[in-house]
C-alpha cells in the first residue's frame, strides 16, 4: 500500500479484537469465524483476528480465521516484544494476506507509568520490532499507543523510525479517547509535513469514544490525511467503544461531496453485520443508535410523517435499503410455506443452511400460532436467537410459572444438558427469581445478575418479548439474549444464553497492556 492522494479509505475492522475485549463481548471459535466470513463479504479490508499472544484460544481463533478468510487481509496485535511478534507471525501465516501489527506507548505518561522506560529505549524498541515483523511479512502496521496524547516532536522521531524500519501503515490512536476533531486532524498534516518517507506509508486512525467524538475524530483524521480507519461493528469495544463501522461507512457515502472517499463497503449487508453481532454476544443495540437503531428509519412526528409521504428525502438523508434495512410488512403467517419463509429471510439478510432453517421454521409456526400479527421485526428477532444459541450445551426444554399477587411464585423447568433431560421446581419471589433459581438448582453456578432487561420486538400485547441478561462471576461478565411471545420463556432462554457463554468463555490471560 501506498500513501498517494487517492480517494481510497481502508476500513480496518477490530470487532474480534479491540471490540471483544469490552466486557461481556467475548466470542468463543465457531462465532469468530462467523462474522469474520460475513466482515470479508462486507468488502472490509483489514480485519484485526484478535492478540495472539493472549491465550491458546485468541492463537488458534487468528490462525483459523486465517485459513479461511481470503479475499480481506488478516492482522494480529502484538506488543513491541520478541514473543509478541514471533507469536504473531505464526497464527496469521496461513492468510494470503496478512499483517502484523504492533504498539508501543508514546505519550510521557504511558512511558513513565506503564512502561516505565525512558524515551530513547521506546525508539529503540520501535526500530526493533518493526525490523523483527519485518522478517515474516511486507505488511507491517506499527501504532502509537495513546499517540494523541504524544509530544508532537517525539512522535515525528517515533514515526520516522517505523518508516524505516519498514511498517507500511502508521496508526496514530486516540487510546482514550481524549482527542477533539481539529486537533487530532491536524496530527495528521503534521506528520506528512515533517516525516521523510509519510508519503510511503499509509496513515490510520484509530478512536475510542470517550467524548462521543469517535466518528468525528476519524473524519478528521481522513481529512488531515489518513487513509485507513480502523472501526468496529456497532461501534463495540473497550470503554464506551470504538469508532462505528457502520457511521463512518454512511457517512462518507451520503457525505461525499465534503468527504469524496471511498471505502468499497458493501453497506447493505450492514444491518445484518448488526444484528448478527449483537444476537452473538447478547449486546443489544440502543434504539436511536446512527444507521442500525430500531428507531434510525422510524418517523413518528406528523410534521416528519407528511413530509416522508411526499418526499422521502425531506427527512431521510439515506435509504432504509442502503444499509440491508427493509420495511417492515406483514406478508407472512401460520398458512405460510416454507419457500416464502426462506425468501423472507433471504430478503431480511439471512441465508440459513437446511437444518438452521428447519429450526427456524417451526419455530415460526409456533410463534404464527400464538401471535396474530408477524413482522419482520419478529422474524429477524427469531432468527437472531436461533444464532445466538446454536451452540448452548444447555438446551431450555420448557417451563411452566405460576405468579399473581398470592405468592409465592413457582416455576417448573425442564433443561436438556449436554444431551440429559433434567426438570426441577422452585419458588421464588416473583416470577422471574423463581425461573432463575430454577436454572441455578439445574447448573449450579455463583454467577451474579447484574443486568435484567426487556423491550418489546414489535408493537402489540402479543408482541414477543427480547430480554437481556448480564451475569459476572470473578470480575469477568457476559450477556445474553432470547426471544419468545412469552416474557418469562424470553427470560429463561437469555439467562441460559449468558451461563452457556460463562460456562465455556475461555480464561484469558491477556498482557496487562492497553491495547491501541
Amino acid at each position: 500500500m501506498t500513501n498517494a492522494n487517492t480517494d481510497r479509505v481502508f476500513i480496518f475492522d477490530t470487532t474480534l479484537r479491540d471490540g471483544e475485549q469490552s466486557p461481556g463481548c467475548s466470542m468463543n471459535l465457531e462465532e469468530k469465524l462467523r462474522i469474520a466470513l460475513l466482515l470479508e463479504e462486507m468488502g472490509v479490508d483489514i480485519i484485526e483476528a484478535g492478540f495472539p499472544i493472549a491465550s491458546n484460544g485468541d492463537f488458534e481463533a487468528v490462525n483459523e480465521i486465517a485459513k479461511v478468510v481470503r479475499g480481506s487481509t488478516v492482522a494480529g496485535l502484538a506488543r513491541a516484544a520478541r514473543g509478541d511478534i514471533e507469536r504473531c507471525a505464526e497464527a496469521v501465516a496461513p492468510a494470503p494476506r496478512r499483517r502484523i501489527h504492533t504498539f508501543i506507548s508514546t505519550s510521557p505518561l504511558h512511558m513513565k507509568f506503564k512502561l516505565q522506560k525512558e524515551p530513547d529505549q521506546v525508539l529503540e524498541a520501535i526500530t526493533a520490532s518493526v525490523s523483527l515483523a519485518r522478517n515474516f511479512t511486507d505488511d507491517v502496521e506499527w501504532s502509537a499507543e495513546d499517540g494523541s496524547r504524544t509530544e508532537p516532536d517525539f512522535l515525528c522521531r517515533a514515526v520516522e523510525l517505523a518508516i524505516r524500519a519498514g511498517a507500511t501503515t502508521i496508526n496514530i490512536p486516540d487510546t482514550v479517547g481524549y482527542a477533539v476533531p481539529d486537533e487530532y486532524g491536524n496530527i495528521f498534516r503534521m506528520l506528512k509535513e515533517r516525516v521523510p518517507g509519510a508519503d510511503r506509508v499509509i496513515f490510520s486512525v484509530h478512536c475510542h469514544n470517550d467524548l462521543g467524538l469517535a466518528v468525528a475524530n476519524s473524519l478528521a483524521g481522513v481529512a488531515g490525511g489518513a487513509r485507513q480507519i480502523e472501526c468496529t461493528i456497532n461501534g463495540i469495544g473497550e470503554r464506551a467503544g470504538n469508532t462505528a463501522l457502520e457511521e463512518v461507512v454512511m457517512a462518507l457515502r451520503v457525505r461525499g461531496d465534503r468527504m469524496p472517499y471511498d471505502s468499497r463497503i458493501r453497506s447493505e449487508l450492514i444491518t445484518r453485520a448488526s444484528r448478527t453481532l449483537s444476537a452473538t454476544i447478547g449486546f443489544p443495540v440502543q434504539p436511536n443508535k446512527a444507521i442500525v437503531g430500531a428507531n434510525a428509519f422510524a418517523h413518528e412526528s406528523g410534521i416528519h410523517q407528511d413530509g416522508m409521504l411526499k418526499h422521502a428525502g425531506t427527512y431521510e438523508i439515506m435509504t432504509p435499503e442502503s444499509v440491508g434495512l427493509n420495511k417492515s410488512t406483514l406478508v407472512l403467517g401460520k398458512h405460510s410455506g416454507r419457500h416464502a419463509f426462506r425468501a423472507k429471510l433471504k430478503d431480511l439478510g439471512y441465508e440459513l443452511g437446511d437444518n438452521a432453517l428447519n429450526d427456524a421454521f417451526a419455530r415460526f409456526k409456533a410463534l404464527a400460532d400464538r401471535k396474530k400479527d408477524v413482522y419482520d421485526d419478529d422474524l429477524i428477532a427469531l432468527v437472531d436467537d436461533e444464532i445466538g444459541h446454536a451452540n448452548d450445551r444447555i438446551r431450555f426444554v420448557s417451563l411452566a410459572v405460576m405468579a399473581g399477587s398470592r405468592g409465592p411464585q413457582s416455576a417448573t423447568l425442564e433443561l436438556e444438558i449436554d444431551g440429559e433431560l433434567k426438570r426441577v421446581s422452585t419458588l421464588g419471589n416473583g416470577p422471574v427469581d423463581a425461573v432463575f433459581n430454577a436454572v441455578k438448582a439445574l447448573a449450579p453456578h455463583e454467577a451474579m445478575l447484574k443486568l435484567y432487561q426487556v423491550h418489546a420486538v414489535t408493537e402489540g400485547t402479543d408482541a414477543q418479548a427480547e430480554v437481556t441478561v448480564r451475569l459476572e462471576e470473578l470480575g469477568k461478565s457476559v450477556n445474553g439474549q432470547g426471544a419468545d411471545a412469552d416474557t418469562l420463556v424470553a427470560s429463561a432462554k437469555a439467562y441460559l444464553h449468558a451461563l452457556n457463554k460463562l460456562f465455556t468463555k475461555r480464561e484469558k490471560t491477556a498482557p496487562a497492556a492497553l491495547s491501541a
